[in-house]
């Protein structure tokens, strides 16, 4: 197969589409070398994902079904871009110097980093020789295929747990949570260092004993740095339209400060650090 094609700089609300048409299902995928993957794009000056000045990649595919999400076109390896590792490794090394000077690093989002784990870990692994930090975003869905040698090149996991509640989580991701608490207990376990993020969506998470249950799960690992309190937004929303998806939130309105503050409260209460 000829090079592929070169990595595109972008933004995350960038939609994307139909790239790759020849792409495996991402529940099929089988990325045993991982020298090839599938981006959607990459940022290279987040403040958000992790500490200091952040580049930011988006790989393509997530088993997820996430009824809020503002990246559907994430969700499937077809609508992303195959890359080779060496090139997302050259691009960044040119801002290596920068993110390094600035307490930054690299983080890979997605999408979902672990659907491709060989391609992601060698990414993670080239940014470790470079000296930067490196964290992933992950729903931990697919936290049991994760071996300690991937792991090793993460110093930060930013993780994503939507609900404490089975039913209210399936509702909205289409999964089951039992993987996602499992993952986090072994972070919790080995002492890696996370942040929790939550999603708040006025009527479907906001439950005062959804966000009790995620509190008092959190609260007692010491590896969680910080909880993270994120407003669902319609931001995405052209996305679905675009793509002709059914997008049950088109009337959702993004939680009111009174909301948001008495869930920040709740994490504290907990003995969280929340923001």
């Amino acid at each position: 197969m000829s090079e592929a094609p070169s990595l595109e700089a972008g933004s995350r609300h960038d939609l994307r589409v139909g790239r790759s048409p020849d792409a495996p299902d991402e529940a099929d995928l089988r990325d045993d070398d991982g020298v090839f993957g599938y981006v959607h794009s990459y940022e290279s000056s987040s403040r958000y994902d992790g500490p200091g000045l952040r580049m930011v990649l988006f790989v393509s595919g997530c088993l997820l079904r996430c009824t809020y999400c503002h990246n559907p076109d994430t969700w499937h390896l077809k609508d992303g871009l195959r890359i080779s590792v060496q090139q997302v490794l050259n691009r960044l090394e040119g801002f290596a110097p920068a993110l390094r000077a600035l307490d930054g690093g690299l983080t890979i989002s997605g999408g979902e980093p672990m659907v491709q784990l060989e391609f992601t870990r060698r990414i993670l692994a080239g940014a470790k020789q470079m000296g930067l930090h490196t964290a992933i975003e992950t729903s931990g869905f697919l936290g049991d295929q994760v071996d300690d040698r991937y792991l090793a090149t993460v110093d930060l996991v930013l993780l994503d747990i939507k609900s404490s509640d089975p039913e209210t989580y399936r509702k909205v991701t289409g999964r089951d949570l039992a993987p996602t608490l499992r993952f986090a207990e072994r972070l919790a376990k080995i002492g890696k260092p996370a942040w929790v993020r939550f999603t708040l969506v006025a009527g479907h998470t906001d439950d005062p004993a959804n966000v009790e249950g995620i509190a008092r799960f959190v609260a007692p690992m010491k590896n969680v740095q910080w909880v993270e309190v994120q407003p669902f937004h319609q931001m995405g929303a052209f996305k679905w339209k675009a793509m002709n998806l059914e997008y049950k939130h088109a009337d959702t309105s993004p939680p009111k400060p009174e909301l948001i503050k008495r869930v920040i409260e709740q994490f504290r209460a907990a003995g969280c650090n929340v923001r």
